[in-house]
């Protein structure tokens, strides 16, 4: 048996995938200690199993074709797959550090039973240079993940990213894995996440705990695409659609500080803009483009459960 299955769950991504590969073949870790699993979700099941066979030479690799789309899918696929303790998830277009596996085994050693999940941190490789207006609040969208400090039990506030995580296999199988309703599906028209938090706050409230490890650090790619103000837009408004599928029951909290938040930052429009231009206005002001991506969140969330529940009063 091996410690542990290190996993990269891919969709179209062959210009970046082999990058992401060549480097868990590069790991401390020796070879007959880990194993390598890549799970391809690509639409053209004929190419899948040719890139596969690309690989067909390296002793510890496993390359599945899984026709079955969706993220939350692959990466249960994965699970069900592994032969060993720990499944350690990176993303296609992600570099792992040498180390990374080592230093991931060392903080579930350090921590004992009681750890089910391990996070590490992620740097950016930027496509283009950084905008002006993604100020550090917003890093969190492009899975930037660092936390500082040392090696330690996370804080329920800290929260990690899908391209650096690891798992307990007996805990994923114990919680029921990825939700499928929630992820990635596809080519990314749909921006649906959660499913890292979702199966977080089970695992946290069956009274497990969560560590950051520093050291297990991977570089991510954000794309060009990526860093354009549209595309986060439209992340702020799948986020909304995530946080609702995940709680539903927890709309009504929120309503009447978000309903004041968005009417204040149209408020704060000039005149001709205090309408639903205002959720498109072109700013390079990181504050005042996040308080536009609140605002987007807010009335996508309102949407979806109809406005209910808000008084009337607050149209006044």
């Amino acid at each position: 048996m091996k410690k542990i299955s290190a996993v990269i769950c891919t969709y179209n991504r062959y210009d970046v995938l082999e990058k992401a590969i060549e480097s868990l073949r590069h790991q401390t870790l020796p070879e007959e200690a880990f194993e390598i699993l890549v799970i391809d979700n690509s639409p053209d099941f004929e190419r899948s199993a040719r890139e596969g066979d690309r690989y067909a030479e390296v002793k510890n690799l496993r390359y599945v074709v899984e026709k079955t789309p969706g993220l939350s899918n692959a990466r249960n696929v994965a699970t069900a797959l592994a032969e060993s303790e720990f499944v350690a998830f990176l993303d296609d277009d992600a570099v792992a550090s040498p180390e990374w596996l080592e230093k991931i085994l060392e903080a579930f050693g350090t921590f004992g039973d009681d750890v089910d999940v391990v996070g590490g941190r992620i740097d950016p490789i930027w496509e283009k240079p950084r905008p002006p207006w993604l100020g550090d609040e917003l890093l969190g969208h492009v899975s930037v993940v660092n936390w500082g400090g040392a090696c330690r039990i996370a804080d329920e506030t800290e929260w990690f990213a899908g391209a650096n995580i690891t798992f307990r296999v007996s805990a994923l199988e114990e919680h029921g894995g990825f939700a499928v309703g929630l992820g990635r599906k596809g080519s990314g028209a749909v921006l649906l996440s959660n499913e890292e938090s979702d199966l977080m706050a089970r695992i946290r409230a069956a009274g497990k705990k969560t560590v950051y490890q520093p050291e297990a650090r991977v570089d991510h790619l954000v794309e060009a695409k990526r860093l354009e103000r549209g595309w986060f837009r439209r992340r702020a408004s799948w986020q909304a659609v995530s946080d609702f599928l995940m709680k539903p029951d927890e709309q009504a909290k929120y309503l009447g500080s978000d309903w004041d938040q968005l009417i204040g930052y149209i408020n704060s429009m000039q005149p001709r803009e205090r309408n639903i231009r205002a959720l498109q206005l072109p700013t390079d002001d990181p504050a005042v483009f996040r308080r536009q991506l609140g605002a987007i969140y807010t009335l996508t969330r309102l949407s979806l459960g109809g406005f209910g529940g808000l008084e009337e009063s607050r149209y006044a």
